[in-house]
């Protein structure tokens, strides 16, 4: 029987303890983790999810706990800005590593990041999650057996129509590196990349939008938030351009003036298209034509699948099998090589050229 992977978690708040730790107590019940210690610069917040989740040791400095020579890999669940360095010192330490989405502030963060991992031959995954839910992964599955043909552009949403994060930093550009774009729009952005397999973007326009963030009296539904220290964008939109031809749109918001909150991704492709809103089964549709008539297909079957749960099993898994992480550290800087140029396009008004290797 393969021994345990030995997990630590750096930042012990909400969505370590809403959705990662949760995740890891299922696979030690398994016998396939242990969860050492968890590390987080607030004693209380630590304090608690320690007693909550039955980790036996905490840590007010995550640097001592990886001197901890029984752990495995670390899972680093803090805000934007302390992604970089706690990520850097893991895999100086030898661990591999899991970090929540987006993999930094910026590309030239996520490039040092990508470039420790490889430098200490470690796993490095990224936490974008949706790709993981049961609707993403079976219109993957169409696409690799053909059905929708050559990809050849995708239309992307994340939208809400008032949810400015009335918690957290959300909201400050120096601790987040941006709004909607980074936060939500990663997601969508992510998944839609996957769906298209990938290809190199070459070219980004984009324009961003701040018209409610900065206002008195815009009602929130996500509790309410300081509109004095509010320096993010509240709407974007981005044009790539991909080597092989195709293209793709981006929108995302915390808040506009639409009718409801949406998330989804279209894909375009010659022999069929698909809808897809991960967390809307019945909405999913693959869209072909078929024995001389246009066909709309829905999905009759689609399992339950818990994505965080399922993420991190994954993590684990690529561990002790030593196979590759499901969302490598290269695809999540990817993402965020692209949400840099939408910000740097609208800043300047111009076209970003993208030259990756």
């Amino acid at each position: 029987m393969t021994e345990p992977v030995g997990i630590a978690l750096i930042g012990a708040g909400g969505i370590a303890q809403g959705a990662h730790l949760p995740a890891y107590k299922k696979l030690e019940s398994e016998g396939k983790v242990r969860i050492i210690a968890l590390a987080d610069i607030v004693e209380s917040t630590a304090k608690a999810a320690a007693e909550k989740f039955d980790v036996p040791r905490i840590f007010s400095d995550y640097r001592e706990m990886l001197l901890l020579k029984e752990i495995d890999a670390i899972d680093v669940c803090t805000p934007n800005y302390v992604h970089k360095q706690p990520v850097l010192d893991a895999f100086a330490a030898g661990k591999h590593v899991l970090c929540e989405k987006p993999i930094a502030l910026n590309a030239i963060e996520g490039s040092e990041m990508v470039a420790a991992g490889r430098k200490a031959g470690k796993k490095f995954q990224v936490g974008l999650n949706n790709r993981f839910n049961s609707g993403p992964l079976a219109i993957k599955r169409f696409i690799d057996d053909g059905k929708l043909g050559d990809i050849y552009y995708a239309r992307a949403h994340a939208l809400r129509r008032r949810g400015i994060p009335g918690w957290g930093v959300f909201t400050q550009k120096d601790k987040q590196g941006g709004g909607p774009l980074i936060d939500i729009g990663v997601h969508i952005l992510d998944l839609s990349l996957w769906l298209m397999g990938h290809p190199k973007p070459v070219s980004v326009t984009g324009k961003t939008y701040t018209k409610f963030g900065t206002r008195e009296g815009v009602l929130g539904l996500l509790g309410q938030w300081d509109p004095k220290i509010y320096t993010v964008e509240d709407f974007a939109v981005g044009f790539v351009r991909f080597e092989n031809g195709a293209t793709l749109t981006l929108e995302s918001s915390f808040a506009a003036n639409l009718e409801r909150d949406i998330f989804e991704t279209t894909i375009f492709g010659t022999e069929g298209g698909a809808f897809l809103d991960p967390f809307d089964k019945a909405a999913i549709r693959v869209c072909r034509e078929e024995c001389g008539t246009l066909t709309d297909t829905s999905l009759a079957f689609l399992p339950d699948i818990g994505s965080h749960e399922a993420e991190i099993r994954g993590f684990v898994e690529a561990i002790a099998n030593d196979s590759p992480v499901l969302v490598s550290g290269e695809q999540g800087l990817l993402v965020t090589q692209i949400l840099d140029a939408i910000y740097e396009s609208s800043e300047t008004g111009r076209e970003v050229r993208l030259d990756i290797k």
